[in-house]
């Protein structure tokens, strides 16, 4: 299964398209994202180390991970970032509490007092995706603050419905190190992750080329497979290759 969370963002003056503007459908399937409540939660898990008072959600979709961010007791205040006037609809019905900006990263204007920035499935939505890390880092440089990424992995298993999604790329461990690099930030953390989700994302996207996610699908991968694969990636071995990278940086 994929967290299709959404798109977002940069701020950077060269990137001046709208953010996923390559994609040539607008639901990125949240019902099944909606479904995957394992996945959700163990990706937050991997990323609460590092979720501490002020964080920024960029790319928040409808708000799917914005609300588990606000329920880490270490996170004293969240703020979601979303370009698409019709995802924020739906986020500020459903999550009438949570602070939402209706912009990309640059619309945080002269905010720049953060300690970590959250981006789920966004990067390989924009086409300078080395610009929205720079501005990442702007945002996050004065409290030496973290990046929390999670974007998808391996070219190889690059997909109609990825083009369909609005995606540039799939992403491996060097050209992130790259990235990152370029950008100031010192990797801490940078990891595959859902090595069985390479597989099934291979057979069923590439190979008999479905164009959406079957729920009923995610849902039973959800609660009787992936609760297994991540056990063993947590706390046997971290997998060569996966459906995703996970990575966590800290602005230097």
């Amino acid at each position: 299964m994929h967290s299709v969370a959404s798109l977002n963002t940069t701020c950077s003056a060269a990137v001046s398209e709208r953010p996923n503007h390559k994609a040539s459908r607008a639901d990125f399937e949240f019902s099944a994202l909606d479904a995957a409540v394992n996945f959700r939660a163990a990706l937050l898990n991997e990323f609460t180390p590092w979720l501490k008072r002020r964080v920024v959600e960029v790319g928040a979709g409808i708000g799917q991970i914005t609300s588990g961010i606000n329920a880490i007791p270490t996170v004293e205040e969240v703020v979601a970032v979303e370009p698409e006037a019709r995802f924020c609809q739906t986020f500020r019905k459903q999550h009438s509490q949570l602070k939402l900006v209706h912009g990309t990263a640059s619309d945080l204007g002269e905010d720049f007092d953060w300690n970590a920035l959250v981006c789920i499935n966004v990067l390989e939505h924009i086409e300078n995706d080395g610009d929205a890390l720079k501005e990442f880092h702007r945002r996050l440089y004065r409290n030496r603050g973290h990046v929390c990424l999670f974007v998808p992995a391996r070219q190889e298993i690059y997909s109609p419905i990825d083009r369909d999604f609005g995606h540039f790329r799939r992403y491996n461990k060097s050209r992130l190190r790259e990235l990152f690099a370029d950008a100031s930030f010192d990797v801490i953390r940078l990891s595959y992750f859902n090595w069985v989700g390479y597989f099934a994302w291979w057979l069923n996207f590439q190979v008999f080329r479905k164009r959406h996610f079957d729920t009923a699908s995610v849902t039973f991968f959800d609660r009787a497979i992936f609760p297994k694969v991540h056990w063993m990636e947590r706390t046997i071995l971290r997998p060569p290759f996966g459906q995703s990278l996970l990575a966590v940086a800290r602005a230097r």
